[in-house]
């Protein structure tokens, strides 16, 4: 069993920068791949970065340089950090896990907001 926590979503100008979190609570060596998904109102969930046990950091080629996604295993959080967003970049943002047994595991979803 995974449960995955976002938060840090919220209401920013285009141009400006937010940092979302995702804690994750899951038993060691069980998870193969971690990632950040969006969802914008009528719209298919889409990958946003995605990144493997041991491996580097992989993006959607659109979000290229402008999102960054970094985690800290010792606070076990994956972290999305977003700058120079635009009004397209608004979506609800949701964390996945993926484990060895082949299971994925969401989270509740965080909403980011890009508006003047």
């Amino acid at each position: 069993q995974v449960q995955l926590v976002e938060s840090g979503g919220g209401l920013v100008r285009p141009g400006g920068s937010l940092t979302l979190s995702c804690v994750v609570s899951n038993k060691p060596g069980t998870l193969i791949s971690m990632g950040w998904y969006r969802q914008a109102p009528g719209q298919q969930r889409e990958l946003v970065a995605t990144i493997a046990s041991g491996g580097v950091p992989m993006y959607a080629d659109s979000l290229k340089g402008r999102f960054t996604l970094s985690r800290d295993p010792a606070k076990k959080t994956l972290y999305l950090a977003m700058n120079s967003l635009k009004p397209e970049d608004t979506a609800v943002y949701y964390c996945e896990a993926e484990t060895v047994d082949n299971n994925t595991y969401w989270g509740q979803g965080t909403q980011v907001t890009v508006s003047s």
